[in-house]
């Protein structure tokens, strides 16, 4: 497992990741992002950005980085890095596989990604991020798992998956939707020969939408490791869009929302790794913050009242618009 390399590791940040969704490509889901990155989005300005992000985040104790082939061109901006950083050889990387960026670099695309978790998808996609990452690859996950996904069922599909595995890449996945617990139960149930394909899972869960905490903590239980996606639920937490409770929060504690919103989630006794979806260094620095938040049972429990039926937060997950 490579995550065992954080095992030993020493800084309050080592169990927060970089995500890189936000800034792989022009259009994103994320409030604010206009302020975020401006109106210069070409493959170089995003490139200088990442390669930013990565450099301050890999000097504050940060040991993850997470990319996806529809993430733009995320797996590149993150090989280039680490070609240039040679003296980094203490990093976890992980990857994607079964969207298809479709956005061609515009924020106006009709659609922004196709998703495909076909066998033939994942043979395209392994090659695709194995020219880039190479071995510098340790987990590959597939993308957005959902209980009537064909990846849980596809024997053939497993058995590549469980070949790679045996080859020393971790196999994992990622879930997303309201029924996001019955996804990860399923997967804990997929083995190949008796042993359990999957050994990472990488799920949406922050103040507003905590139903998939029970199955995370099985997850772990059962000896994955749980890497924790959108805490910051695409920049609803954060300070201009914030809840009434987390900005009182916030305020008593002297720090931001966000580390705040992510403190709660790096406290669940089966996260292991929380990404920050950070796009600029600023964000990036207050994101860090959450490793040093002490929370009251009070605070927790006035924060514990903002969870969100998972339908209706989905919902508006889904209406949020690509800027």
């Amino acid at each position: 497992m490579p995550f065992a390399r954080l095992a030993t590791a020493t800084t309050p940040t080592c169990h927060i990741g970089l995500g890189l969704a936000a800034v792989g490509r022009p259009g994103y889901i994320n409030l604010g992002r206009d302020a975020d990155l401006g109106e210069d989005r070409g493959v170089e300005t995003l490139r200088a950005r990442t390669h930013e992000l990565l450099d301050a985040a890999y000097a504050q104790g940060v040991r993850y980085f997470d990319a996806a082939r529809s993430y733009g061109r995320s797996e590149e901006f993150l090989a280039d890095w680490l070609r240039k950083r040679t003296d980094v050889d203490d990093v976890v990387i992980g990857s994607k596989w079964g969207y298809t960026y479709t956005a061609d670099w515009t924020t106006d695309a009709e659609r922004h990604e196709v998703k495909d978790h076909s066998l033939a998808a994942y043979e395209r996609q392994r090659a695709e991020t194995e020219a880039l990452l190479g071995d510098r690859l340790d987990l590959y996950q597939i993308h957005s798992v959902t209980p009537e996904s064909p990846a849980l069922t596809d024997k053939e599909l497993h058995a590549r998956l469980a070949e790679a595995a045996g080859r020393g890449l971790t196999v994992g996945f990622s879930t997303s939707g309201p029924a996001q617990a019955d996804a990860i139960r399923a997967a804990l149930a997929v083995t190949v020969d008796g042993e359990p394909l999957f050994r990472t899972v990488q799920s949406t869960y922050n103040v507003l939408e905590t139903s998939a905490g029970p199955a995370l903590a099985e997850a772990r239980d059962a000896g994955l490791t749980v890497i924790v996606k959108e805490g910051m639920a695409n920049g609803r937490l954060a300070a201009a869009h914030a809840p009434k409770a987390l900005r009182a929060v916030a305020e008593e504690t002297g720090l931001g929302c966000d580390a705040v919103a992510l403190a709660v989630v790096l406290r669940q006794p089966w996260a292991g790794v929380v990404l920050s979806g950070a796009a600029t260094t600023a964000q990036l620095a207050s994101n860090l913050h959450a490793a040093a938040v002490d929370l009251t049972d009070d605070q927790l429990s006035r924060l514990a009242a903002l969870a969100e039926e998972p339908r209706a937060y989905w919902e508006r997950r889904g209406e949020l618009p690509w800027h």
